[in-house]
């Protein structure tokens, strides 16, 4: 079986064309678009590459982690200073940095589901190393401390050394999304895929039928954790600097898990259909602020969030399976 005929094995006439126009017009987007449409279009992708890290865990595997920050931090604090200390090309640095979140996972992971921590309270784990580790971070001056590490504008460009304008982390970003989707897709459709929803559904049961929960708990975080340390490395490298107040943040963390949730947990297509909604929803409403307060003469300061709140909450409300799994039914994408 050929590699598109695995991946588009469930997946009607309709949707295999569909899927592969817009992967077309995805490459070929930066040629007829703006720059301003094309630094949105990167969010979007971003937000839909870290969602798909998240989901790997939480909509395959079924275990709620809710301080994916620690390992998108990792990440990029460990290519960042190896590049800025040593000159070591990022794509090394992310192997370093992949290695070191993936340490943090699996301590995290062995902590909780060997001492049987589940939901919230596991939830709760992750989000305390999160906060230690942006409080280590804090005081660590080799990367620059509560001052932030920033990262060289000036030097060789090119993809090797992650240094160029926005087409080049454009094409990346797409680049490491395409294979997030194709590596999650066979994933799924593995032996490993299928004990995942077993642990999802019924842990108990998977493992009266047989499953070792543990080692497939452990594989799910592992797997996401190192996933989201490419995608920190990647975001340190685009904005070109890193601060532990928000590399670590709550809030960070929240953005991760919004897209797979919104577009459809546990789906292969909802994150980037999630992050699609909340990033143009976010913008529509930061300009829908702006002019408001330019027309009554009034400070608008967190209208956008109130609109965006109000625009989160209708979706969750009306689509709480998200909006991907209706979507595709709607447009015949199912069998």
């Amino acid at each position: 079986m050929t590699l598109w005929r695995r991946l588009t094995s469930d997946m009607p006439i309709r949707g295999q064309v569909t899927l592969a126009v817009f992967a077309a017009l995805l490459l070929a987007a930066p040629a007829f678009i703006g720059s301003y449409p094309l630094s949105i279009l990167i969010l979007v992708i971003y937000f839909a590459y870290i969602g798909q890290a998240w989901n790997v865990m939480m909509g395959f595997a079924g275990q709620l982690s809710l301080g994916h920050a620690l390992y998108l931090g990792l990440g990029g604090y460990t290519a960042a200073a190896l590049a800025f200390h040593f000159g070591i090309s990022p794509w090394i640095g992310m192997i370093a940095g992949v290695a070191v979140a993936m340490l943090a996972g699996g301590i995290v992971g062995f902590l909780g589901f060997r001492f049987s921590l589940a939901g919230v309270y596991f939830a709760l784990l992750t989000i305390a190393f999160a906060e230690f580790t942006r409080i280590l971070f804090d005081h660590f001056k080799w990367v620059g401390g509560s001052a932030g590490l920033f990262l060289k504008v000036s030097g060789d460009p090119g993809v090797w050394h992650l240094r160029g304008g926005p087409v080049m982390f454009y094409y990346v970003i797409l680049a490491m999304a395409a294979l997030a989707l194709v590596a999650c897709r066979l994933l799924l459709t593995s032996r490993l895929g299928y004990y995942w929803l077993a642990i999802r559904e019924d842990p108990e049961a998977a493992q009266a039928s047989g499953v070792d929960v543990f080692r497939g708990k452990m594989i799910a975080v592992l797997i996401s954790s190192g996933m989201a340390a490419i995608g920190g490395a990647w975001a340190a490298f685009y904005y070109k600097n890193l601060f532990p107040e928000t590399a670590f943040a709550m809030g960070r963390s929240i953005e991760v898990i919004l897209a797979p949730i919104i577009g459809g947990l546990g789906t292969l297509i909802g994150p980037f259909v999630g992050a699609a909604l909340l990033v143009s929803l976010g913008d529509v409403f930061t300009i829908a602020a702006e002019k408001i307060g330019e027309v009554f003469g009034v400070k608008t300061a967190g209208l956008k969030q109130i609109f965006y709140g109000l625009a989160l909450l209708a979706i969750v409300a009306f689509r709480r399976d998200g909006v991907w799994p209706w979507l595709a039914r709607k447009l015949g994408f199912v069998r």
